[in-house]
């Protein structure tokens, strides 16, 4: 007969059901490589270097922002520290969710879970914008052909949709091919700027702290924590990784110092190509052409041609990553009573959440045929898809992941405190503290500049609207969740908890 905690925990004929065939992602698909790959293609360095930091120098005027990507990765080094010991405590797919249901408690996980969902489904929405705008631009360039950028984007949706029902690990294969090429790219950029530095010669004046000055450094921040959003994914994969104590923990950080080393030293390398004093002007001018302007001027135009095309392939995989993502949340959130359970379950001949996968796909065409329709510009405008579609989707998106970061933080110290194990996991807490308060800071940057991230006027609505996406989620799971407690507290208190229900409730049945 089932006691202690089995009473808050659905009954064994229920449980089975839920933990049947279809409600397992299968294990032992990915190792360190394949986990590697695919949460660092959600970086998407190529889109980086092409778009955010151009973005960064010419918008913001931050010079510094090599500096800027050194100690952002010294921070989120620091919340990996407390993350990575969780990540060997608790295995789910809803990662984020999970963990700070775990420590904040299940309500708390709820209002997690939503965010996460809208956050990271517009980080992956909005980078259709900028793929229909390119790849529209190329078919103009290369094939004299006028196409609007909502037919690739839409094209872009149906692919990434089908490869979301397909094993993680050709998925993994698919990412890895394409990473692999836009990081030896961006490197024969970075070893061309040394050799053929600008006026001002191999100058270290970017990692100076006075270069970190400026009225831009809030939003700076926001837009380059954004080029880091991958490592933290790579729990969502730990259900399907094979020693995930081990594996997920060790492509945390081999994620975060890849990222940081990498984007640090193409940051620096704009600014030798340019020149420090010249970097804020030509970015503003250049736009996110400034990159292919510099290749041109140094690799010929042959290079440049490959490299928008691989500037396309790094998008889809990028946006690859996130659908994955996405797919998996959903089936977490299913599987625990927080989606109908339909999500919940998974393709019996892939594995994959495929449920979870038509949601994220459905979500994509709505929006894209949305903004699709309100485009009245002319053809090769990039205001829709690019300054309104990428930018504030992606805005949305990397202050969500922002939030749900610094909530993870604080979630993490509850956790172990509430085991007891305060003190044998104390610097740790202690790290998870400080990142939580440095990523809590560089939330509220964000909401106070979120005008000037957006494009947005003095005035504008859409300087609250836009972050107020991710508060309302934060309130509607919250109210979701207290709901569930009142109605349905067994699958409550199952919130968080994933596969662990299933095991709790066989210990108690044998009990």
């Amino acid at each position: 007969m089932a006691t202690g905690s089995s009473s808050t925990l659905p009954g064994t004929a229920e449980i089975r059901t839920y933990k049947g065939q279809d409600r397992a992602l299968r294990a032992d698909r990915l190792g360190t490589a394949g986990l590697l790959l695919s949460v660092l293609a959600a970086s998407a360095p190529l889109m980086v270097v092409a778009g955010v930091m151009p973005t960064t120098f010419g918008v913001m005027g931050i010079v510094g922002q090599p500096l800027l990507f050194v100690i952002l990765g010294l921070v989120l080094a620091l919340f990996g520290v407390g993350y990575a010991e969780m990540s060997r405590h608790v295995h789910n797919a809803g990662a984020f969710y999970a963990y700070i249901a775990r420590g904040l408690g299940p309500t708390a996980g709820a209002g997690a879970s939503l965010v996460a969902l809208v956050a990271y489904s517009a980080m992956q929405v909005g980078v259709y914008g900028i793929l229909g705008f390119e790849v529209s631009g190329l078919f103009a360039t290369y094939l004299d052909t006028e196409v609007a950028w909502w037919i690739p984007a839409l094209a872009g949706v149906a692919v990434t949709g089908a490869l979301g029902w397909l094993k993680i690990d050709l998925n993994a294969r698919v990412l890895g091919v394409l990473l692999l090429v836009e990081c030896a790219l961006v490197v024969i950029f970075d070893v061309a700027a040394l050799v053929e530095p600008g006026p001002e010669g191999r100058s270290l004046a970017a990692f100076d702290p006075s270069a970190l000055g400026g009225a831009g450094l809030g939003t700076a921040l926001c837009f380059c924590i954004a080029a880091f959003v991958g490592f933290e994914q790579s729990p969502v994969y730990a259900e399907e990784t094979s020693r995930p104590h081990i594996v997920v923990s060790r492509v945390m950080f081999l994620a975060v110092g890849f990222v940081a080393l990498f984007f640090a030293l193409s940051a620096w390398a704009l600014t030798v190509a340019t020149g420090p004093g010249a970097v804020v002007e030509t970015s503003a001018k250049a736009g996110p052409g400034l990159l292919f302007e510099l290749t041109g001027a140094r690799l010929g135009t042959a290079f440049t041609d490959v490299l928008h095309v691989l500037f396309v392939t790094g998008m889809f995989a990028a946006m690859l990553s996130f659908h994955n993502v996405v797919a998996r949340y959903a089936f977490a959130m299913g599987r625990e009573g927080l989606l109908p359970s339909a999500f919940g379950r998974t393709s019996p001949t892939s594995g994959a959440p495929a449920t979870g996968s038509l949601l994220q796909t459905v979500v994509s065409v709505l929006v894209v045929a949305a903004f699709a329709l309100t485009d009245d510009k002319p053809a090769g405008d990039p205001t829709t898809p690019v300054l309104h579609l990428f930018t504030w989707m992606g805005s949305v998106g990397a202050f969500g992941v922002t939030v749900l970061m610094a909530t993870a933080s604080f979630a993490v110290i509850a956790f172990f405190v509430r085991r007891g194990a305060a003190g044998a996991q104390v610097w740790r807490l202690a790290a998870a503290g400080l990142a939580g308060l440095a990523l809590l800071g560089i939330a509220v940057y964000t909401v106070k500049d979120f005008g000037v991230l957006v494009g947005a006027g003095p005035g504008s609505s859409l300087s609250w609207i836009l972050p107020g996406l991710i508060g309302a989620a934060a309130v509607l799971g919250l109210l979701h969740g207290t709901v569930l407690r009142s109605r349905n507290p067994e699958a409550h208190a199952r919130i968080g908890l994933g596969n662990e229900a299933f095991r709790l409730d066989q210990a108690a049945a044998h009990d």
